[in-house]
């Protein structure tokens, strides 16, 4: 039962944080925009920002307060593998003028067109990619 827990309330935390960041503050969620301003030349709303992302950055260590202890991660991938996983994320996300974040949790949310064109071709893409990958054609 923790396996189906877990991972709904940090869906719920997710889109409660999101939500209430569209409230409070008009903004939409989306970690590469929210980045990508506070990082270019003239960095604006930088408080809430750098708010945000402490968060991000603070919620590992909090989850291993109250657990008591880190959780098992296992990644069977290399390390070339990794970075050029991280490359072509970075790459589609500057490419669908967007992250995961801001167009599959606030996009979708919103009910935007362009957010349910750009999570079509992501999804489709990573069906594709794991689908090659597990059966060997892209080994």
């Amino acid at each position: 039962m923790t396996v189906f827990l877990a991972p709904l309330a940090g869906g719920a935390l997710i889109g409660a944080s999101a939500a209430l960041l569209l409230l409070l503050n008009g903004r939409i969620a989306g970690i590469s925009g929210i980045l990508g301003v506070l990082l270019g030349p003239a960095g604006r709303d930088r408080a809430w920002r750098l708010a945000f992302l402490a968060g991000l950055l603070a919620g590992p260590g909090l989850f291993r307060l109250l657990s008591g202890g880190w959780p098992e991660v296992c990644v069977a991938a290399s390390w070339p593998g990794l970075v050029a996983a991280g490359l072509l994320v970075g790459f589609g996300t500057r490419l669908g003028s967007g992250c995961t974040s801001g167009h599959g949790v606030c996009g979708l949310a919103r009910l935007s067109p362009r957010s349910v064109a750009a999570v079509a071709t992501f999804m489709a893409a990573a069906i594709v990619t794991v689908f090659l990958v597990r059966h060997g054609v892209a080994r």
